[in-house]
């Protein structure tokens, strides 16, 4: 029986563990050039960080910082995080979850120092980083795994989708062998990996979602984690003004689903997957300054409600 991410780490370290969303200052490969211009066109301006501690910091010219520098850096960030954490509750052990942009994409040296600070921390039990599969090289699976001999290492993969159709069209810039390569190294280097997947991208049916859902749980080694939220249209993203065009002329290319709708899909997502594999999340947390669609997602106590109704028997709860 699968198991919310929730449960998964109380069982291991005796109480509730919380996220600390954290910036390294790395940029993404899909915006410079290197790979693409522009980004995954539902990528917001923040580079999925608005919730990230220290967004826009000293990191990005990391030539010109020395070790205390980072640290100092670093430091801040991570009071401005736990201070909003600590709003709500008595918090003591934490996941360092550096969040926005690709967080592999820079020099691995300057990487390394950052994570190390981060990693070593006494309430840091475990270090989350979000990236790209085509972003990590040889010397940064090397260095993930060092750091994983010190304290758990998660790699956060934003495969959104199987189907190279469908990433084409929303400008992802890599395929799906490039993803499969990465997994196989991430998981040989003793790394645990969790993908993240969109639901409800343009052109994609219920079918096309789930043949998603298969894949990673024909994975092996089995998928260690899964991120799934439903399609967000945010203000100033290329999607938006898609998806605007896309109302204007009637094409019908972009479906929102209703809350209903979702919840089910999610639920039978969730049913094919191994027991193994740790649900992190079934629901996206947009900016509500910045949420065109779909609305109801700014409810999440009502939709969490919705979704423990309909996976309380698969998830255990």
């Amino acid at each position: 029986m699968a198991i919310k991410l929730s449960t998964y780490l109380k069982n291991i370290y005796g109480e509730k563990v919380y996220r600390l969303s954290l910036s390294s200052g790395c940029g993404c490969p899909n915006r410079d050039g290197t790979v693409g211009t522009g980004g995954c066109t539902f990528c917001s301006e923040g580079g999925s960080g608005e919730f990230a501690a220290g967004a826009g910091n000293g990191f990005r010219r990391t030539s010109d910082l020395s070790d205390e520098d980072i640290i100092t850096i670093l430091d801040k960030q991570i009071s401005e995080a736990k201070s909003k954490v600590m709003k709500k509750s008595d918090a003591r052990k934490f996941i360092a979850y550096f969040q926005s942009f690709t967080n592999t994409y820079g020099d691995a040296e300057f990487l390394r120092k950052l994570y190390t600070a981060a990693i070593s921390r006494d309430e840091v039990v475990i270090l989350s980083i979000g990236t790209r599969p085509d972003c990590v090289g040889p010397d940064i699976v090397a260095m993930l795994k060092e750091l994983n001999n010190i304290k758990p290492v998660w790699v956060e993969l934003g495969l959104q989708t199987i189907h190279d159709d469908t990433a084409r069209a929303f400008n992802r810039g890599y395929d799906l062998e490039c993803f499969i390569d990465a997994y196989r190294r991430l998981k040989e280097a003793g790394l645990s990996v969790i993908v993240h997947l969109i639901m409800g991208l343009p052109g994609e049916s219920r079918e096309d979602m789930l043949e998603s859902v298969r894949f990673l749980a024909d994975l092996r080694p089995e998928l260690d984690g899964i991120k799934i939220q439903n399609l967000q249209i945010l203000k100033g993203t290329v999607m938006y003004q898609q998806y605007l065009e896309d109302k204007e002329r009637g094409e019908g290319r972009f479906h929102i689903m209703s809350m209903e709708e979702y919840t089910d899909l999610v639920a039978e997502a969730i049913a094919l997957l191994p027991e193994t594999t740790v649900i992190h999340r079934m629901q996206g947390d947009g900016p509500r300054k910045l949420l065109v669609e779909p609305l109801w997602s700014l409810d999440k106590k009502r939709v969490l409600n919705m979704l423990t109704a309909k996976t309380g028997d698969v998830l255990g709860i």
